[in-house]
């Protein structure tokens, strides 16, 4: 696996098509203990800057956690596309309803009462360092590879992992 560290916009734009192609991720709050608290989200939108935005509800553990610490890590995971992220970043939360109406989908209501339900947030999480790994194929490819590699005792390029500097 080749590295390919990228800075800013490509940064960006690589967060933006890998939150989108795998959707959900775990988010991981209150860093410092142990077991570090964890929750699936949703991604809503991955903003022109690589922020990415979440729906959340107001009395949940992950929102009570980052009110007491805005550092969060987001972990997606696509294994089936070999596709796989890692988010550090900063969270806000926040009941804007211009932000919940522009995020807000009918499949929302599996957790809402609507738009106006009084227990939705929005979270917004601002990535601060960003690592990727990306294969240029499906698995069973890069498994191929893998082993034609091990055969001929060269190396194989099965895809790209590195480093987003996003600022």
């Amino acid at each position: 696996m080749s590295t390919h560290n990228l800075t800013e916009s490509k940064a960006q734009k690589k967060i933006a098509k890998m939150a989108d192609n795998i959707s959900i991720a775990m988010l991981l709050t209150d860093l410092t203990n142990l077991p570090i608290s964890t929750a699936p989200m949703t991604t809503k939108r991955v903003d022109n800057e690589g922020n990415i935005w979440f729906l959340s509800e107001k009395n949940s553990e992950h929102n009570d956690n980052i009110l007491k610490d805005s550092r969060v890590q987001l972990i997606y995971s696509h294994p089936s596309e070999m596709e796989f992220m890692s988010i550090y970043g900063k969270a806000e939360i926040t009941t804007d309803p211009d932000s919940i109406e522009k995020l807000y989908s009918k499949i929302d209501d599996a957790w809402f009462s609507g738009k106006k339900d009084p227990n939705i947030t929005v979270l917004k999480v601002s990535p601060r360092e960003a690592y990727y790994w990306d294969t240029k194929q499906n698995k069973y490819i890069s498994l191929l590879k893998v082993g034609a590699a091990a055969i001929t005792g060269n190396k194989a390029d099965i895809g790209k992992k590195g480093k987003m500097n996003i600022h």
